[in-house]
């Protein structure tokens, strides 16, 4: 989760223990509800090619800072030998008829240039100047090309080499072809997908023909056989997570205090996503999934807490026919929301963070400003996001942030700070809701403001303002002017920021600390804008009358 969130002051034992579900959910966990919770065995594919000993590493093993290495031609090679059963029979190779940078290689992989140079069938013929550069970095096409050789295609003959990745898709294996450059971690990925591809002319996987070759144990085998989780992106480069087969992963909203309430003809629409192993890619955390018994028998698969579905529109890898629907159904993104929304039978939709805890607003607070204090801050500690990411219909330019007199930033939506409460210990909770008349959930369809900020409009400047760009914010977050004012904008941060208007009505140039830049807005109207290096969490609003 990039989620960040911060308590405002130190909370006794019973606020203490009223947050430990939000750490278990950090966890991955399934959130503490009526359900059961299931143990799901979760590998990312560098834990699985590693433990199969296909993946290998250096001299220190598999390490974060080897998958992040360029991926070599040697290593490429070596993989490929390792991959058909060839690669001891390579180690083991006396010939000496070899290529003429072989030394570059190193005096332990030698033999194996020298076994590629009298064996051209493997597809390694050097570079056509008596060469073969090991240590020189491979391209993705490179490797597929390697890896379908792997699988007992053969290019020039069932595939040319410039319809490389093309070919490799229709075998199913694609993860990593956009990769540049190509690293090990990449590697990873392309080795667990080869691995489950099935060869030329084969019935099993290759992963079973190693083991039935004994180059993998049968144990070991079982590594790759869960269900496979991918991030594929929408048209609009959205990332979200799929199945193996390219079929998009759905939350319901209405699963906040329930996770079981999609039953019946829901389910019938919105099949469940369950599988007691998973595989997922480096970029994803395994300890997210987790999985419940639901109320009636079945098992479901979980994201961060929240239950997984398919929808029985979606007919084939890509389609997303279910995001958004009835405003209840929301796609998995990846990054996942920062902002949620959950639904309840009075409420309707409201905000919840990622973890499904519910966000509150203080009907006293004024537009761009938080009059919680002190103790208030015991029982309604602030919430903040580092990065805004929410689901289809909200908007991200909705939520900004403030810095509080107290130096701690938090997030507002509409210029309203956004809390928690002490009481919710669970998600569903909505302890908060109504509370003294005055704390109430975000419903973000009806949400106008608080009375406050209603009762006391932000003062309108007439003749010149100044918006202070400082410590990632712009200060005052909202503004109001009248038409034709003067307004300067001023860095006073060591980095780079600009305003650039959500609209396109206005943008100043990149202003180093101490520079700034000044805009007049002569048409009445709410202008939202950001600073362009830091889109998700440096926002504004302009009010001209």
């Amino acid at each position: 989760m990039n989620m960040g969130r911060r308590w405002i002051m130190t909370l006794g034992l019973v606020f203490g223990l009223a947050l430990m579900p939000l750490s278990a959910l950090a966890e991955g966990e399934t959130p503490a509800t009526n359900a059961t919770t299931l143990t799901v065995q979760t590998h990312t594919s560098s834990e699985a090619v590693t433990q199969l000993g296909v993946l290998k590493g250096d001299g220190q093993g598999v390490t974060d800072a080897y998958l992040g290495k360029t991926t070599t031609r040697l290593q490429a090679a070596i993989l490929m030998l390792r991959l058909i059963g060839k690669e001891q029979e390579a180690l083991d190779y006396m010939g000496t008829d070899t290529f003429a940078d072989a030394a570059d290689a190193g005096k332990a992989s030698q033999p194996v240039l020298a076994y590629l140079k009298n064996n051209p069938t493997y597809g390694w013929g050097g570079t056509g100047t008596g060469n073969f550069e090991p240590n020189a970095a491979i391209t993705a096409q490179q490797i597929y090309k390697v890896m379908l050789e792997s699988l007992n295609y053969r290019s020039g003959t069932d595939f040319a080499f410039k319809d490389t990745i093309v070919f490799a898709t229709e075998q199913g294996i694609y993860r990593a072809a956009g990769a540049s450059p190509f690293t090990n971690r990449d590697l990873s990925t392309v080795l667990a997908e080869t691995l489950q591809a099935t060869p030329k002319g084969g019935m099993h996987a290759l992963l079973h023909e190693l083991v039935g070759k004994n180059i993998v144990t049968a144990d070991n085998g079982k590594l790759l056989e869960g269900l496979r989780i991918d991030v594929r992106q929408t048209a609009d480069g959205a990332s979200y997570l799929t199945d193996g087969k390219g079929m998009a992963l759905y939350l319901f909203t209405k699963d906040m205090a329930d996770l079981s309430s999609c039953q019946g003809t829901c389910l019938t629409n919105w099949p469940v996503a369950y599988s007691d192993q998973l595989i997922v890619p480096d970029g994803l955390d395994a300890k997210d999934f987790g999985a419940f018994v639901r109320t009636d028998g079945g098992k479901q698969l979980t994201y961060q807490g929240w239950p997984l579905y398919y929808f029985n529109k979606d007919a084939k890898a890509g389609d997303v026919n279910g995001e958004g629907a009835n405003d209840v159904w929301f796609l998995v993104k990846h990054p996942f929301y920062t902002i949620g929304l959950g639904t309840d039978a009075k409420i309707a939709n409201y905000l919840v963070d990622s973890s499904g805890r519910s966000l509150y607003y203080f009907d006293k607070d004024p537009i761009g400003k938080s009059v919680c204090e002190g103790n208030c801050l015991a029982n309604w500690p602030v919430f903040h996001a580092d990065s805004i990411v929410v689901p289809k219909g909200l908007k991200t330019e909705d939520f900004g942030e403030i810095t509080r007199s107290d130096g701690i930033k938090q997030t507002t939506f509409k210029g309203y700070p956004l809390y928690y409460v002490a009481q919710d210990t669970k998600r569903g909770d909505l302890k908060g809701q109504a509370v003294g008349d005055i704390w109430f959930a975000v419903n973000p369809s009806t949400f106008a403001g608080t009375t406050a900020g209603k009762d006391t409009p932000a003062p309108v400047v007439t003749e010149k303002a100044v918006v202070e760009m400082k410590e990632n914010s712009f200060t005052p977050t909202v503004l109001t002017v009248k038409a034709e004012t003067t307004i300067e904008f001023i860095n006073r941060d060591d980095m780079k920021h600009n305003a650039v208007a959500v609209d396109g009505s206005f943008k100043t140039e990149l202003l180093e600390k101490g520079q700034s830049a000044t805009i007049k807005l002569d048409t009445p109207g709410t202008y939202e804008y950001f600073c362009e290096p830091h889109k998700s969490f440096m926002k504004g609003t302009i009010i001209v009358q």
